[in-house]
């Protein structure tokens, strides 16, 4: 994600700065408007790229029409439909993929992140009819297929796909929605609202409480989670983390919650 043809893709002004003018040929549209993205296609529009549920952006879900209607959009024009999996991808919403929800097959997807575990590995898939042009010596990477990298992407894909493993994923995302919804009604004037899925969900903060201080003061209290847009502290344990561990990480954003409510109190 930065690299400057990503860079120019994801928008963000705060990674832009101090790295010249952007790559050109990029136009961004508002998430689950399908009219907005018709209306900017011409005759230079080569694809359309879509996370299934923004990280960055705010934990914020594709709805299954948005997609579909994407699909046939690019079908319509011959356009190549691209979804960023690199935080949505390898089990982290209860499915393989963030796209299974929807059934809505991609031309082109790029996954990376749970990919290794924590190991660093990305790669990008593609249909046959995608990869026409991705012949032998045509795109490389210096580190592209590192043996170690792919032997320990394999390793992570043989604990993955036991049966019931990502399926446990999807039941402890119920319960972790479950409790942060209720942070929600017990601390409604410091969380806002809970969003995503699975493992990969986040709890945006009221107005009053900026993501930024409260990821510090989660910090404080030995929750590491780092923000996202639109004011949300990004929740995503690790895909084997227990009731025990969401319950303790709840019980933590509990705290904070009831610090800044003491804070504006005593104002």
């Amino acid at each position: 994600g930065r690299l400057l043809n990503a860079l120019a893709a994801t928008g963000n002004e705060k990674y832009l700065e101090g790295f010249g003018p952007p790559a050109p040929g990029y136009k961004h549209a508002p998430l689950n408007n399908t009219n907005v993205v018709r209306d900017m296609i011409d005759d230079e529009t080569a694809g359309i790229l879509v996370e299934p549920i923004q990280g960055e952006g705010g934990i914020r879900a594709t709805t299954t029409q948005f997609l579909k209607d994407l699909r046939a959009i690019c079908d319509e024009f011959g356009l190549l439909l691209f979804y960023d999996e690199i935080h949505t991808g390898f089990g982290r919403t209860g499915k393989m993929w963030g796209y299974d929800w929807s059934g809505v097959k991609p031309d082109v997807a790029a996954i990376a992140k749970g990919m290794g575990g924590g190991f660093p590995i990305g790669a990008f898939m593609a249909t046959e009819k995608a990869a026409v042009g991705m012949v032998p010596g045509t795109h490389g990477s210096t580190y592209g297929g590192n043996p170690l990298a792919t032997g320990v992407a394999n390793a992570l894909l043989d604990e993955l796909l036991k049966p019931g493993f990502i399926e446990a994923v999807a039941s402890k995302g119920e319960y972790l929605k479950a409790q942060l919804e209720g942070l929600v009604k017990k601390h409604p004037k410091v969380y806002a609202e809970q969003r995503g899925m699975g493992f990969l969900q986040g709890i945006q903060c009221t107005p009053a409480v900026p993501a930024g201080d409260m990821v510090m003061k989660l910090q404080t209290l030995g929750l590491l989670v780092p923000p996202a847009g639109e004011n949300v502290v990004r929740v995503f344990p690790a895909l084997i983390a227990d009731k025990a561990a969401i319950d303790e990480g709840i019980d933590i954003l509990s705290k904070a919650a009831v610090s800044f409510e003491s804070a504006k109190a005593a104002e």
